[in-house]
């Protein structure tokens, strides 16, 4: 038993004598490629919500034309309707 954790502490010993420890430059480093990659998100989010509103708007858009083309479509109807009974009528005198 004595000889199964000696063994275990001197292979953690020798684990972290391997791996070191990170220094205060790389630590540094890390830091600053998390803030890079945090201004990068930031930077990707604030477009998709630009999108997002612009989208918003052309949706808008697209229903104010198909609302006016239904208008027009309306009174094209309208008006053959109406050439059409004046038709008729000149028919029949």
């Amino acid at each position: 038993m004595k000889q199964t954790t000696r063994t275990g502490a001197i292979l953690l010993l020798g684990a972290f004598a391997l791996g070191g420890c990170a220094s205060t430059g790389e630590i540094d480093q890390l830091r600053s490629d998390i803030e890079r990659a945090q201004s990068t998100a930031d930077a990707a989010a604030a477009e998709a919500a630009a999108a997002r509103s612009d989208a918003a708007a052309a949706r808008t858009l697209a229903e104010e034309a198909q609302d006016d083309a239904a208008a027009a479509k309306a009174k094209a109807e309208e008006t053959d309707a109406k050439i059409d009974r004046m038709f008729k009528k000149s028919m029949y005198k």
